[in-house]
């Protein structure tokens, strides 16, 4: 596997690990945390789809 899809791979391996903190912050009922594990989840996501937007762009996808 090239390494332009082991950087999608790591993407998508913290976007469920933000997924999974969201599950636990539920879980203590913590607000603060809830809102962290949704914010770091967007922020994963859009980098994800950015870098392969310009990926694409350059031909490398």
């Amino acid at each position: 596997m090239r390494l332009e899809k082991w950087i999608f791979v790591v993407l998508a391996f913290l976007a469920v690990a933000c997924m999974i903190g969201i599950g636990i912050a539920v879980g203590e009922r913590s607000i603060l945390g809830i809102l962290l594990a949704i914010i770091g989840l967007n922020a994963v996501m859009a980098s994800g789809f950015i870098m392969k937007k310009r990926m694409r762009e350059k031909g490398l996808l």
